[in-house]
């Protein structure tokens, strides 16, 4: 992995890690296979999550790090949990988040972000702790609702955006903050293609057929 670490690629005049370049490619390819609702999703997912925590670590964000490794097991659950929520017809079972379950989302995004802030400060293991733990708690949160096959995950992504690029600019990490803007056209795509196919399991329409929408 150091490898990764130490050798780099020049892109537009900056040099990128190799772990970086690879990590995030990874992670964009699974914003594609998302939107698909194919169990690709989790497997590539690992693959981008031991990539991104070196490059994190080796940049004193603590709360990213860690990040990886929790997206890690939820990683390995989300694969468990489509693999047993897939529908012949229907695909992978994807609803709306009902009333109380984004109030519990929001309470527990705000909760979280300022207990793991208080941690990184404590322990002095982020540069920016705040951020560093808004993005942490956000994408725990984001991929929770996924692995549930919520569709409001794709709106978490957004918040999680908004915060990420600043952050990794002033990181130095301009690919990555490159790639959080890609996400963010991705996450409203995919946030039409998930709320779509839920609107047809509701109505009962089979995935590939036009179904009612509002």
């Amino acid at each position: 992995m150091h490898v990764l670490l130490e050798n780099s690629v020049s892109l537009f005049g900056q040099r990128i890690a190799y772990a970086e370049l690879f990590g995030q490619v990874f992670a964009l390819a699974v914003v594609f296979l998302a939107q698909r609702r194919t169990l690709w999703t989790w497997p590539v997912q690992l693959v981008s999550v031991v990539l991104l925590f070196t490059v994190y670590a080796s940049a004193h964000l603590g709360g990213l790090a860690v990040r990886q490794v929790v997206v890690g097991l939820i990683a390995v659950y989300g694969w468990w949990a489509w693999a047993r929520h897939r529908d012949p017809v229907f695909g992978v079972a994807v609803r709306r988040a009902a009333p109380r379950e984004l109030f519990a989302v929001a309470a527990a995004f705000v909760v979280g972000t300022v207990v793991f802030a208080l941690v990184l400060d404590a322990l002095d293991a982020s540069w920016a702790p705040w951020p560093d733990s808004a993005i942490f708690v956000g994408t725990l949160l984001a991929f929770g609702l996924q692995a549930w096959g919520l569709v409001e995950f794709w709106l978490v992504w957004l918040l999680v955006d908004a915060i990420g690029v600043p952050l990794q600019l002033s990181s130095g990490l301009w690919f990555s903050a490159f790639v959080y803007t890609i996400f963010a056209g991705l996450v409203v795509y995919g946030w039409v293609s998930w709320y779509r196919s839920a609107q047809r399991q509701r109505d009962g329409v089979p995935v590939g057929q036009p179904g009612r929408v509002g």
